[in-house]
Protein backbone atom coordinates (compact mmCIF):
# COMPACT_ATOMS: atom_id res chain seq x y z
CA UNK A 1 0.00 0.00 0.00
CA UNK A 2 0.80 3.55 -0.77
CA UNK A 3 2.46 6.06 2.12
CA UNK A 4 -0.87 6.17 4.37
CA UNK A 5 -1.00 2.49 5.29
CA UNK A 6 2.38 0.40 4.26
CA UNK A 7 5.75 0.67 3.11
CA UNK A 8 7.30 0.03 -0.06
CA UNK A 9 9.22 -2.98 0.47
CA UNK A 10 9.89 -3.05 4.27
CA UNK A 11 6.64 -3.94 5.60
CA UNK A 12 6.74 -5.20 8.58
CA UNK A 13 4.10 -8.08 8.02
CA UNK A 14 6.02 -8.65 5.06
CA UNK A 15 8.92 -9.54 6.55
CA UNK A 16 11.17 -13.23 6.63
CA UNK A 17 11.40 -15.32 9.72
CA UNK A 18 13.75 -18.15 9.09
CA UNK A 19 13.13 -20.95 11.66
CA UNK A 20 15.30 -23.78 10.61
CA UNK A 21 16.18 -25.16 13.70
CA UNK A 22 19.94 -24.30 15.21
CA UNK A 23 21.98 -26.44 17.95
CA UNK A 24 21.92 -24.63 21.16
CA UNK A 25 25.81 -23.94 20.38
CA UNK A 26 25.16 -21.54 17.86
CA UNK A 27 22.01 -19.30 19.56
CA UNK A 28 22.66 -19.71 22.84
CA UNK A 29 26.84 -19.79 23.36
CA UNK A 30 28.17 -18.40 26.02
CA UNK A 31 31.14 -17.01 24.96
CA UNK A 32 31.00 -13.03 24.04
CA UNK A 33 30.82 -11.93 20.89
CA UNK A 34 33.93 -10.35 21.37
CA UNK A 35 35.78 -13.21 21.72
CA UNK A 36 33.86 -15.35 19.83
CA UNK A 37 34.94 -12.94 16.60
CA UNK A 38 38.19 -13.69 17.66
CA UNK A 39 38.41 -17.33 17.29
CA UNK A 40 36.01 -16.74 14.02
CA UNK A 41 38.37 -14.53 12.42
CA UNK A 42 40.96 -16.82 12.28
CA UNK A 43 39.12 -19.79 11.49
CA UNK A 44 36.46 -18.40 9.03
CA UNK A 45 39.03 -15.40 7.09
CA UNK A 46 39.97 -17.85 4.05
CA UNK A 47 36.45 -19.19 3.91
CA UNK A 48 34.60 -15.66 3.52
CA UNK A 49 37.80 -14.79 1.18
CA UNK A 50 37.12 -17.87 -1.16
CA UNK A 51 35.81 -17.35 -5.10
CA UNK A 52 32.77 -20.09 -4.73
CA UNK A 53 31.78 -18.25 -1.60
CA UNK A 54 31.66 -14.15 -3.51
CA UNK A 55 29.99 -16.75 -6.25
CA UNK A 56 27.30 -18.30 -4.12
CA UNK A 57 26.20 -15.16 -2.33
CA UNK A 58 26.41 -13.19 -5.94
CA UNK A 59 23.60 -15.89 -6.75
CA UNK A 60 21.92 -15.83 -3.98
CA UNK A 61 20.88 -12.03 -3.86
CA UNK A 62 20.45 -11.89 -7.51
CA UNK A 63 18.17 -14.54 -8.13
CA UNK A 64 14.49 -12.56 -7.26
CA UNK A 65 14.25 -9.21 -7.53
CA UNK A 66 11.64 -8.94 -4.54
CA UNK A 67 13.53 -6.67 -1.51
CA UNK A 68 12.47 -9.38 1.55
CA UNK A 69 13.68 -12.28 -0.89
CA UNK A 70 17.07 -10.83 -1.43
CA UNK A 71 17.51 -9.62 2.39
CA UNK A 72 16.64 -13.29 3.14
CA UNK A 73 19.10 -14.84 1.26
CA UNK A 74 21.58 -12.31 2.74
CA UNK A 75 20.58 -13.14 6.62
CA UNK A 76 20.84 -17.14 6.04
CA UNK A 77 24.43 -16.23 4.79
CA UNK A 78 25.61 -14.13 6.99
CA UNK A 79 24.73 -16.89 10.02
CA UNK A 80 26.99 -19.28 8.80
CA UNK A 81 30.01 -16.51 7.94
CA UNK A 82 29.14 -15.36 11.77
CA UNK A 83 26.69 -17.19 13.86
CA UNK A 84 24.61 -14.56 15.95
CA UNK A 85 21.77 -14.74 17.94
CA UNK A 86 19.66 -13.11 15.14
CA UNK A 87 20.38 -11.42 11.85
CA UNK A 88 18.20 -8.87 10.61
CA UNK A 89 18.55 -6.30 7.42
CA UNK A 90 16.55 -3.30 7.99
CA UNK A 91 15.35 -1.76 4.97
CA UNK A 92 13.94 2.31 3.95
CA UNK A 93 10.79 2.52 2.37
CA UNK A 94 10.00 4.98 -0.17
CA UNK A 95 9.09 7.29 2.66
CA UNK A 96 11.55 7.23 4.57
CA UNK A 97 10.50 5.17 7.25
CA UNK A 98 12.26 1.89 8.65
CA UNK A 99 11.06 -1.64 8.70
CA UNK A 100 12.63 -5.07 8.75
CA UNK A 101 13.23 -6.69 4.94
CA UNK A 102 14.34 -10.22 6.37
CA UNK A 103 14.82 -11.81 9.91
CA UNK A 104 17.40 -15.32 10.74
CA UNK A 105 17.07 -16.19 14.06
CA UNK A 106 15.50 -15.69 17.57
CA UNK A 107 13.76 -12.25 16.92
CA UNK A 108 12.39 -11.82 20.23
CA UNK A 109 12.04 -7.59 20.79
CA UNK A 110 14.36 -7.03 18.27
CA UNK A 111 12.57 -4.66 15.89
CA UNK A 112 12.52 -1.49 17.90
CA UNK A 113 16.37 -1.98 18.93
CA UNK A 114 16.81 -2.84 15.16
CA UNK A 115 15.83 0.63 13.69
CA UNK A 116 17.29 2.77 16.59
CA UNK A 117 20.82 0.95 15.36
CA UNK A 118 20.21 1.38 11.99
CA UNK A 119 19.35 5.02 12.23
CA UNK A 120 22.68 5.40 13.83
CA UNK A 121 24.18 3.42 10.78
CA UNK A 122 21.86 5.83 8.26
CA UNK A 123 22.95 8.97 9.93
CA UNK A 124 27.21 7.94 10.43
CA UNK A 125 27.39 5.53 7.26
CA UNK A 126 29.66 3.40 9.19
CA UNK A 127 29.78 -0.04 11.32
CA UNK A 128 28.24 0.31 14.38
CA UNK A 129 29.19 -2.31 16.98
CA UNK A 130 28.91 -2.60 20.86
CA UNK A 131 29.22 -4.82 23.80
CA UNK A 132 26.11 -3.83 25.22
CA UNK A 133 23.46 -1.72 23.70
CA UNK A 134 21.16 -0.98 26.41
CA UNK A 135 23.83 0.66 27.75
CA UNK A 136 25.42 2.21 24.94
CA UNK A 137 24.54 6.15 24.55
CA UNK A 138 24.82 6.36 20.74
CA UNK A 139 21.82 4.10 20.52
CA UNK A 140 20.78 2.75 23.59
CA UNK A 141 17.87 0.53 23.11
CA UNK A 142 15.86 -2.33 24.88
CA UNK A 143 18.28 -5.08 24.12
CA UNK A 144 20.87 -6.51 26.79
CA UNK A 145 23.31 -8.38 24.64
CA UNK A 146 26.03 -7.32 22.01
CA UNK A 147 25.05 -5.69 18.35
CA UNK A 148 27.17 -5.50 15.14
CA UNK A 149 25.54 -3.51 12.03
CA UNK A 150 26.89 -2.95 8.79
CA UNK A 151 25.98 -0.86 6.16
CA UNK A 152 24.77 -2.02 2.55
CA UNK A 153 25.22 0.38 0.44
CA UNK A 154 24.43 0.56 -3.28
CA UNK A 155 25.33 2.73 -6.42
CA UNK A 156 25.01 6.43 -4.90
CA UNK A 157 23.19 5.55 -1.26
CA UNK A 158 23.10 3.23 1.70
CA UNK A 159 20.38 0.52 0.72
CA UNK A 160 19.54 -0.91 3.93
CA UNK A 161 21.86 -2.15 7.11
CA UNK A 162 22.76 -5.82 8.20
CA UNK A 163 22.10 -6.19 11.98
CA UNK A 164 23.61 -8.86 14.03
CA UNK A 165 22.12 -9.31 18.00
CA UNK A 166 23.56 -11.44 20.61
CA UNK A 167 22.22 -12.00 24.01
CA UNK A 168 25.50 -12.46 25.30
CA UNK A 169 26.75 -8.98 26.76
CA UNK A 170 30.16 -8.95 25.36
CA UNK A 171 33.08 -7.50 28.16
CA UNK A 172 34.67 -5.62 25.57
CA UNK A 173 33.49 -4.07 22.28
CA UNK A 174 33.45 -6.50 19.07
CA UNK A 175 35.59 -5.98 16.52
CA UNK A 176 36.00 -6.89 13.14
CA UNK A 177 39.54 -7.43 12.07
CA UNK A 178 41.17 -5.17 9.07
CA UNK A 179 41.60 -8.92 6.81
CA UNK A 180 38.16 -10.02 8.14
CA UNK A 181 36.20 -7.16 7.85
CA UNK A 182 37.42 -6.76 4.01
CA UNK A 183 36.48 -9.94 3.52
CA UNK A 184 32.72 -9.73 4.97
CA UNK A 185 32.06 -6.48 3.61
CA UNK A 186 33.24 -7.39 0.18
CA UNK A 187 30.45 -10.19 0.19
CA UNK A 188 27.95 -7.22 1.53
CA UNK A 189 29.01 -5.53 -1.90
CA UNK A 190 26.34 -7.45 -4.16
CA UNK A 191 23.52 -7.98 -1.66
CA UNK A 192 23.46 -3.94 -1.52
CA UNK A 193 23.43 -3.64 -4.89
CA UNK A 194 20.86 -5.74 -5.29
CA UNK A 195 18.73 -4.38 -2.67
CA UNK A 196 19.25 -0.75 -4.00
CA UNK A 197 18.02 -1.84 -7.07
CA UNK A 198 14.95 -3.46 -5.85
CA UNK A 199 13.80 -1.06 -3.86
CA UNK A 200 14.37 1.54 -6.57
CA UNK A 201 12.02 -0.75 -8.84
CA UNK A 202 9.81 -0.83 -5.63
CA UNK A 203 9.38 3.05 -5.39
CA UNK A 204 8.85 3.35 -8.90
CA UNK A 205 6.40 0.97 -9.18
CA UNK A 206 4.71 2.79 -5.59
CA UNK A 207 4.70 6.46 -7.41
CA UNK A 208 2.98 5.11 -10.36
CA UNK A 209 0.21 4.00 -8.74
CA UNK A 210 -0.23 6.38 -6.00
CA UNK A 211 -2.54 9.97 -5.75
CA UNK A 212 0.07 12.36 -6.00
CA UNK A 213 -1.54 14.63 -3.01
CA UNK A 214 -2.87 12.19 -0.31
CA UNK A 215 -0.19 9.37 -0.67
CA UNK A 216 -2.96 6.49 -1.05
CA UNK A 217 -3.37 5.09 -3.89
CA UNK A 218 -4.68 6.56 -7.43
CA UNK A 219 -7.76 5.49 -10.09
CA UNK A 220 -5.19 3.66 -12.47
CA UNK A 221 -4.49 1.05 -9.21
CA UNK A 222 -7.73 1.49 -8.07
CA UNK A 223 -8.93 -0.17 -11.44
CA UNK A 224 -6.27 -2.75 -11.02
CA UNK A 225 -7.23 -3.73 -7.78
CA UNK A 226 -10.71 -3.61 -8.61
CA UNK A 227 -10.21 -6.37 -11.88
CA UNK A 228 -7.84 -8.28 -9.26
CA UNK A 229 -10.04 -8.87 -6.48
CA UNK A 230 -13.52 -9.34 -8.72
CA UNK A 231 -11.81 -12.38 -10.62
CA UNK A 232 -10.42 -13.55 -7.42
CA UNK A 233 -14.00 -13.44 -5.86
CA UNK A 234 -15.66 -15.16 -8.62
CA UNK A 235 -12.94 -18.05 -8.67
CA UNK A 236 -13.19 -18.72 -4.50
CA UNK A 237 -16.93 -17.91 -4.43
CA UNK A 238 -16.69 -15.30 -2.18
CA UNK A 239 -17.74 -11.30 -2.39
CA UNK A 240 -15.98 -8.40 -2.57
CA UNK A 241 -17.56 -4.92 -2.21
CA UNK A 242 -16.75 -1.54 -3.00
CA UNK A 243 -17.51 1.63 -1.28
CA UNK A 244 -17.72 5.14 -2.95
CA UNK A 245 -17.04 8.43 -0.72
CA UNK A 246 -18.04 11.85 -1.46
CA UNK A 247 -17.19 14.33 0.73
CA UNK A 248 -20.33 16.67 1.39
CA UNK A 249 -19.30 20.35 1.71
CA UNK A 250 -15.84 20.25 0.35
CA UNK A 251 -16.39 22.67 -2.10
CA UNK A 252 -17.24 25.64 0.52
CA UNK A 253 -13.45 24.77 1.51
CA UNK A 254 -11.99 26.28 -1.56
CA UNK A 255 -14.53 29.10 -1.81
CA UNK A 256 -14.01 30.16 1.93
CA UNK A 257 -10.22 29.26 2.27
CA UNK A 258 -8.39 28.75 -0.86
CA UNK A 259 -7.43 25.95 -2.75
CA UNK A 260 -4.13 25.03 -0.70
CA UNK A 261 -6.91 25.04 2.34
CA UNK A 262 -8.44 22.74 0.12
CA UNK A 263 -5.83 20.86 -0.75
CA UNK A 264 -4.54 19.87 2.93
CA UNK A 265 -8.63 18.93 3.74
CA UNK A 266 -8.62 16.25 1.45
CA UNK A 267 -5.10 14.91 2.42
CA UNK A 268 -6.88 14.90 5.91
CA UNK A 269 -9.86 13.04 4.66
CA UNK A 270 -7.71 10.36 3.13
CA UNK A 271 -5.87 10.00 6.60
CA UNK A 272 -9.27 10.07 8.36
CA UNK A 273 -10.59 7.44 5.82
CA UNK A 274 -7.47 5.01 5.66
CA UNK A 275 -7.58 4.85 9.30
CA UNK A 276 -11.17 4.09 9.73
CA UNK A 277 -10.49 0.35 6.52
CA UNK A 278 -8.99 -2.37 7.52
CA UNK A 279 -5.70 -3.63 6.67
CA UNK A 280 -7.01 -5.86 3.74
CA UNK A 281 -8.88 -3.18 2.29
CA UNK A 282 -7.30 -0.99 -0.89
CA UNK A 283 -8.01 3.00 -0.29
CA UNK A 284 -8.07 5.23 -3.22
CA UNK A 285 -8.65 8.68 -4.23
CA UNK A 286 -10.64 8.21 -7.39
CA UNK A 287 -10.30 12.20 -7.98
CA UNK A 288 -11.44 15.17 -6.79
CA UNK A 289 -13.18 14.96 -3.48
CA UNK A 290 -14.46 11.27 -4.08
CA UNK A 291 -12.38 7.91 -2.46
CA UNK A 292 -12.98 4.56 -3.32
CA UNK A 293 -12.39 1.34 -0.70
CA UNK A 294 -12.14 -1.95 -2.44
CA UNK A 295 -13.05 -4.78 0.72
CA UNK A 296 -12.12 -8.20 -0.68
CA UNK A 297 -13.99 -11.08 0.92
CA UNK A 298 -16.67 -8.99 2.56
CA UNK A 299 -20.35 -8.85 1.64
CA UNK A 300 -22.84 -6.40 2.05
CA UNK A 301 -23.38 -6.37 6.03
CA UNK A 302 -19.48 -5.90 6.39
CA UNK A 303 -19.42 -3.41 3.89
CA UNK A 304 -22.20 -1.26 5.84
CA UNK A 305 -20.25 -1.59 9.06
CA UNK A 306 -17.09 -0.52 7.18
CA UNK A 307 -19.16 2.42 5.51
CA UNK A 308 -20.55 3.59 8.66
CA UNK A 309 -17.25 3.63 10.11
CA UNK A 310 -15.66 5.88 8.05
CA UNK A 311 -18.90 7.94 7.42
CA UNK A 312 -18.72 8.05 11.46
CA UNK A 313 -15.79 9.49 11.90
CA UNK A 314 -15.35 11.74 9.05
CA UNK A 315 -18.50 13.56 10.99
CA UNK A 316 -16.38 13.49 14.11
CA UNK A 317 -12.60 15.17 12.72
CA UNK A 318 -12.54 18.83 12.64
CA UNK A 319 -10.74 20.00 9.31
CA UNK A 320 -7.84 22.36 9.08
CA UNK A 321 -7.02 22.21 13.18
CA UNK A 322 -4.04 23.33 12.51
CA UNK A 323 -4.42 26.52 10.85
CA UNK A 324 -7.27 27.45 13.47
CA UNK A 325 -10.22 25.89 11.80
CA UNK A 326 -12.62 23.59 12.86
CA UNK A 327 -14.20 22.87 9.73
CA UNK A 328 -16.74 19.39 9.63
CA UNK A 329 -17.89 17.72 6.84
CA UNK A 330 -19.98 14.97 6.40
CA UNK A 331 -19.79 12.36 3.56
CA UNK A 332 -21.97 10.32 1.20
CA UNK A 333 -21.76 6.39 0.25
CA UNK A 334 -22.59 4.34 -1.88
CA UNK A 335 -21.93 0.61 -1.43
CA UNK A 336 -22.38 -2.17 -3.71
CA UNK A 337 -21.27 -5.71 -3.69
CA UNK A 338 -20.64 -8.30 -6.12
CA UNK A 339 -22.34 -10.94 -6.74
CA UNK A 340 -25.38 -9.38 -5.65
CA UNK A 341 -25.72 -6.70 -7.73
CA UNK A 342 -23.01 -7.02 -10.07
CA UNK A 343 -20.97 -9.56 -11.70
CA UNK A 344 -18.38 -7.08 -13.73
CA UNK A 345 -16.15 -4.73 -11.83
CA UNK A 346 -17.23 -1.83 -14.71
CA UNK A 347 -20.76 -2.39 -12.90
CA UNK A 348 -19.56 -2.39 -9.85
CA UNK A 349 -18.36 0.98 -10.28
CA UNK A 350 -21.31 1.93 -11.51
CA UNK A 351 -23.38 0.36 -9.05
CA UNK A 352 -21.57 1.98 -6.15
CA UNK A 353 -21.15 5.48 -8.20
CA UNK A 354 -25.30 5.13 -8.57
CA UNK A 355 -25.90 4.26 -5.01
CA UNK A 356 -23.63 7.36 -3.66
CA UNK A 357 -25.57 9.92 -5.68
CA UNK A 358 -28.34 8.87 -4.51
CA UNK A 359 -27.63 9.48 -0.87
CA UNK A 360 -26.44 12.75 -2.37
CA UNK A 361 -30.04 13.30 -3.76
CA UNK A 362 -31.26 12.27 -0.62
CA UNK A 363 -30.09 15.26 1.49
CA UNK A 364 -26.48 13.62 1.75
CA UNK A 365 -24.46 12.61 4.80
CA UNK A 366 -25.94 8.93 4.30
CA UNK A 367 -24.99 5.23 3.03
CA UNK A 368 -27.11 3.50 0.37
CA UNK A 369 -26.65 0.22 -0.78
CA UNK A 370 -27.33 -0.70 -4.17
CA UNK A 371 -30.05 -2.74 -5.35
CA UNK A 372 -29.56 -5.47 -8.37
CA UNK A 373 -30.60 -4.22 -11.73
CA UNK A 374 -30.02 -7.79 -13.05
Amino acid sequence: MPAASRTTGVAADKRRTRSAPRSPGRLYDDTPLARRLQELQRTRHLHLNRRDTLLDTVRAVHASGEPEEIADALVSRASSWLPVTCWVVVGISAEGQLGLLAVDGHADGIEEPARIVASWVLAHDETFTTANLSTDSRAAAAYAGAVIAVPLRGREQMAAVLVGFDRVVSTMTPALSASFGRAFESLLVPAGFALDTAMALKRAEALSVTDDLTRLYNGRYLNMALRRETRLARRAGRPVSLLFVDLDGFKSINDNHGHLAGSRALVEAGAVIRLSARETDIVARFGGDEFALVLPDTGASGALAVAERVRDRIARHGFLAAEGLDIHLTASIGVATLPDVAATPDELVQAADGAMYRVKDCGKNGIQCAASGR
